[in-house]
């Protein structure tokens, strides 16, 4: 999540990327370097922090050196960073350039942005990395993952195959997520031991398993429109585009046919990506409609409803904890508190209807908010009271932009 304030021009809470940052003009650059400072405002210190660099504040650089050879160094190190060049509207010409620090509280830590002829080669490589792919051996899943965290949701195949009374196939557009306790990537692995064995990833063979239902339900972070105390949603993806995949984040797109909201007609695309480090997805909805939206609401399925709900909207956060096998697991949405109209602890009889809901008023039909989960047995977390925490301490940082000054 990226809050940006260049040259006094602001752009809203939940722009661009997970760690807020904020521009002043105070610029200094000495021949091929360009030297700044990264502040934490927080009384808290910040681990894994994604920090963008527009790469129209260091154009003369790019244009020079090329953005994949553009170097950051942590000016009290000497070190040389990771780094990842992203191109948000796949035009070609790169757009951010990304890095990522660990910062103590109120701390002001300098930086220096450099170009050199063989830069790419000067980087350090990562043995931690993002990863995102479409999915067409197993029907046609979009799959996404970082250190810490997996996600999918499904295609048009699937919900094909539903329609067509198939088996094998899912008719949603709800969030699924995998369970993972080890850092290194376990999508094509896991698809891998599918093809032989269909139940290969629901079984945990050390690196964790997909216990987790979605059905008919909005998983975790799934969208809809709330009304009549009925919640009218999408069906599964039609399309999808991969924007990045790399060290630092993954990017890619999903687009939706039309559907139906008690007589308006809606279309639907979501960004959607994922930090390394981060156990939150981004999402970036835009809504259309042929008329006026009561709201547009998120949701997190209560499955059996044997878990436990809790909030704090002036925050804005939301979770859920349950039972899940022999563990818990905590599930969570994060947005900002002024969009957040209610939220309601939505318990029913009917399968998968059972559900968190979190109620809000986007603005311009675009709505922003980070969902994800914390599983106790990856050992990321030992109690709901520490996923609470990290919920917590994600809106804080949400709330208070790093301040980037060069």
């Amino acid at each position: 999540m990226m809050i940006l304030a260049l040259k006094n021009r602001k752009i809203a809470w939940a722009g661009i990327a997970l760690a807020t940052v904020m521009f002043s003009s105070c610029q200094q650059e000495e021949n091929n370097s360009k030297a700044f400072t990264v502040k934490n405002n927080l009384d808290m210190d910040r681990t894994a922090e994604t920090v963008s660099i527009p790469a129209s504040e260091v154009e003369a650089l790019v244009n020079e050196f090329g953005a994949e050879n553009i170097l950051i160094r942590d000016g009290e190190t000497d070190s040389l960073l990771v780094t990842q060049v992203l191109d948000n509207d796949a035009d070609g010409t790169v757009d951010e350039i990304l890095f990522q620090t660990n910062i103590k509280a109120n701390e002001e830590k300098t930086f220096l942005l450099a170009g050199a002829e063989d830069g790419a080669a000067q980087r350090p490589k990562s043995k931690l990395t993002t990863y995102s792919r479409f999915v067409p051996e197993r029907t046609d899943d979009y799959t996404w993952e970082n250190d810490r965290v997996a996600f999918r949701t499904y295609g048009p195949v699937a919900q094909q195959m539903v329609e067509e009374g198939k088996p094998g196939g899912t008719l949603t557009s709800g969030m699924d997520v995998w369970l993972k306790r080890v850092n290194y990537p376990i999508i094509n692995k896991w698809y891998e031991g599918y093809k032989e064995d269909p139940n290969f990833y629901h079984k945990d063979q050390g690196e964790g398993y997909d216990p987790y239902h979605v059905g008919a339900s909005r998983g975790i972070g799934g969208i809809g429109v709330l009304e009549n105390d009925s919640l009218y949603v999408s069906r599964n993806f039609t399309g999808y585009t991969t924007i990045a995949e790399g060290p630092i984040r993954t990017v890619f797109e999903l687009t939706y046919a039309p559907w139906e909201a008690n007589g308006r007609t809606i279309t639907e695309k979501k960004r959607i990506s994922l930090d390394l480090g981060s156990n939150m997805t981004r999402f970036e909805n835009h809504l259309e409609a042929d008329g006026p939206l009561p709201n547009a609401t998120i949701g997190i399925t209560l499955h059996e409803k044997k878990g436990e709900v809790k909030a704090n909207p002036e925050q804005g956060w939301f979770r859920y904890w349950e039972p899940m096998d022999d563990s818990n697991l905590g599930t969570g949405i994060v947005l900002a508190p002024e969009v957040v109209e209610e939220y309601k602890d939505h318990r029913v009889e009917t399968r998968d209807q059972s559900h968190l809901y979190v109620i809000t008023n986007p603005e311009n039909d675009k709505l922003v908010y980070y969902a994800g989960f914390g599983w106790e047995k990856s050992g990321q977390f030992k109690s709901k009271e520490a996923w609470d925490q990290y919920l917590g301490d994600f809106a804080k940082r949400v709330a208070s932009p790093l301040e980037v000054r060069f």
